[in-house]
């Protein structure tokens, strides 16, 4: 093949195209940094120093330029290594062979860079006030320079014609012979002559192809650095690379290293690759990280073996690092109307070696709100079992006492629940369970006990696609639907159903490219929920529906919306409700943040929807965002509050209200 090689080892006249992209893509390599560091000890240790500062002329391209600054070692270390008048020289004239890499990188094989030394105009004698960088006499020139003085480097670049990717080859590293690709593995690879020669692009090709190879089941497959050929009389530079397709190949046996407490037959149950399968590392990366999303492994990697197996197939090695299996936690919340609640928690991770999760909970409530007529309690113990009765389901299993001293109500009640979440896909999961409450309920004046069951059922849509709940959301829809059928007892047998759709959106402005994403977000909420089969006071106080409050209609007071008892701050319930939310959520640096919003909504006596008295509220806080989530704080005033209403509420969180 014609042309001038460049193979890895040399500079220009001889630079692996490699080299050159690693230094466009990677310019903070650590073996250059190391250098780096060692060069500015050495130097700095030695002599009086020479300050300096350093420009870059902008050539258009702002890739190219980013690149040319981020290969600088002139400006990279101006500050923070100083260095005497002959290590700066050496430093000038490294410093044309980092940016002619750079160039080089980005397609520009004639370019040309100067750099040019320049003393304060206000300086005397010598009188010589520049030098260009490749003088001989550099070192010199900058030792006779009076201390204290400020040089100024000016460096230009030209980067003349680009040049173009020429012949594309692909061969077998031993034969030489050329390797045939499928049409798929053509389209992946996708270099074509013609095509600018920057770097990224032809590092790309070879690192895409090489995917396409193992995803298509050749684990062996790989893709070696490609080879280019310089051709100065066609501006063109011609790549070779070097492919090993390998055979096609199943999984192998799957090994697990690392089980300590963990049960190795929950852990194959729950893999989603097995022996037999097509080799294929997206597959398996999504099977390590659904295990990894199990919470009882602090890491989980997963390696092929080094050759194939006797039959052909390719065993795999997941190694696991268990997490800790117990851990402590406290919990705290204010807000004016409910008041603070503050507790703690004790959770064990891997209760029975299949990722059982025991959390028990003891919590104090009603911490000075002004719903609330005194303290009260919420102690709670939470199973969660994975997988269980199957795989893409789990099931939770709860006991509840609870002590509330609402003005609208007092209650201390004992509760069962057991339910099971079906994941039906990414987005759709579907709830149901059971649950059972023996409670004691006081109202104005009339106590009653109270027997109950429930079988509630909802159904969940989410595409935010967010980790954690706690992240605040900038696009995308949430809806909650439900019906939970309840039977009361003890004062007549009445049969009701709740009813409620709960639905959120979320419309981030840089869709209209007047901010930057997730900087300047729009949220709506809207709620709807109604009691059919029974009327108000044939259901018990608590399973009525209430407004007010972060969940409805923020700046009136929880359960302070909707029908009330005569002169009093007792409130009846409802069998409806409906409210709705404006939101807009602002960003600003990097932790800080605000929001605005204006809540409406109404509880209604009959079983319909939108009826009763329409009550608004409107407020504003701020945000201050954490790795788990925002810190939330807004206040809130009710904009049609009645004589004996709420002035203002304060509310105190973590995470978004919606």
């Amino acid at each position: 093949m014609s042309g001038k090689r460049l193979p890895c080892d040399v500079g220009r006249n001889g630079v692996a195209l490699l080299l050159a992209l690693l230094v466009c893509a990677q310019p903070a390599l650590a073996a250059r940094d190391s250098q780096k560091k060692q060069k500015a000890t050495t130097s700095a240790a030695v002599g009086p120093t020479v300050p300096y500062t350093t420009k870059i002329d902008p050539t258009g391209n702002g890739d190219l330029d980013a690149a040319l600054t981020s290969s600088s070692d002139l400006l990279g270390l101006q500050k923070a290594h100083a260095v005497g008048p002959f290590a700066l020289a050496g430093r000038i004239r490294n410093e044309y062979d980092r940016l002619n890499t750079a160039l080089e990188s980005f397609g520009y094989y004639d370019g040309k860079v100067t750099i040019t030394v320049t003393r304060p105009a206000a300086s005397k004698a010598p009188p010589q006030l520049s030098m260009d960088g490749q003088d001989i006499g550099l070192p010199l020139w900058l030792a006779s320079l009076p201390s204290g003085e400020t040089l100024a480097i000016h460096i230009t670049t030209r980067t003349g014609p680009l040049y173009h990717v020429g012949t594309v080859q692909v061969i077998a590293p031993d034969s030489r012979k050329p390797v045939a690709l499928s049409a798929a593995q053509e389209k992946a690879f996708g270099l074509k002559t013609g095509a600018p020669a920057i770097a990224s692009a032809v590092l790309q090709a070879g690192a895409t192809l090489d995917a396409t190879l193992k995803e298509e089941g050749h684990p062996l497959a790989k893709v070696d650095t490609p080879t280019a050929y310089l051709q100065p009389e066609t501006r063109t530079l011609n790549v070779t690379y070097p492919v090993t397709i390998g055979p096609l190949a199943n999984i192998g046996p799957i090994t697990l290293d690392g089980l300590d407490y963990t049960h190795p037959h929950f852990v194959r149950k729950r893999l989603n690759v097995a022996p037999g399968q097509l080799y294929q590392p997206s597959k398996i990366e999504d099977a390590r990280q659904d295990l990894a999303s199990l919470g009882i492994f602090s890491t989980v990697g997963v390696k092929d073996a080094p050759k194939l197996a006797p039959d052909g197939s390719m065993p795999l090695t997941f190694n696991f690092r268990e997490a800790k299996r117990h851990t402590i936690g406290a919990e705290v919340g204010y807000s004016t109307d409910l008041g603070g609640r503050v507790g703690g928690t004790w959770t064990h991770h891997n209760l029975f070696g299949n990722a059982e999760r025991l959390k028990l909970t003891a919590l104090v409530t009603g911490v000075g709100g002004t719903a609330q007529q005194g303290f009260g309690y919420d102690v709670y113990a939470d199973l969660f079992k994975p997988d269980f009765p199957g795989r893409h389901q789990n099931a939770s299993f709860r006991v509840e006492g609870i002590r509330q001293l609402f003005y609208s109500y007092r209650q201390t009640a004992l509760i069962l629940r057991a339910g099971i979440v079906r994941q039906l896909n990414r987005r759709w999961n579907l709830s149901y369970g059971m649950a059972a409450e023996e409670e004691k309920i006081a109202q104005f004046g009339v106590t009653r006990d109270y027997t109950m069951v429930f079988a509630p059922v909802s159904a969940n849509y989410d595409n935010t696609d967010l980790p954690s709940p706690l992240q605040p959301p900038t696009h995308g829809v949430r809806v909650s639907l439900s019906v939970t059928p309840s039977a009361s007892f003890n004062h007549g047998t009445s049969f009701f159903a709740l009813l409620q759709a709960n639905a959120s959106t979320y419309f981030d402005l840089a869709r209209f490219g007047i901010s930057n994403p997730g900087r300047s977000v729009f949220a709506f909420r809207a709620i709807v929920g109604s009691v059919q089969g029974a009327s108000t006071y044939a259901i018990p106080p608590d399973q009525r529906l209430y407004g007010g409050g972060t969940a409805t209609i923020r700046g009136f007071r929880y359960q302070g919306v909707g029908p009330q008892f005569p002169n009093s701050k007792y409130a009846i319930g409802g069998t409806s409700l409906d409210a709705g939310t404006v939101e807009f959520r602002q960003r600003f640096f990097k932790s800080w943040g605000m929001a605005a919003f204006m809540d409406a909504g109404q509880v209604g006596s009959g079983s319909a929807p939108f009826t009763g008295t329409v009550r608004v509220g409107a407020g504003a806080g701020a945000r201050y965002f954490t790795p788990i989530g925002p810190i939330r704080i807004d206040v809130a005033v009710p904009l049609n509050r009645e004589q004996r209403g709420d002035k203002w509420e304060l509310y105190i969180g973590l995470g978004e209200t919606f």
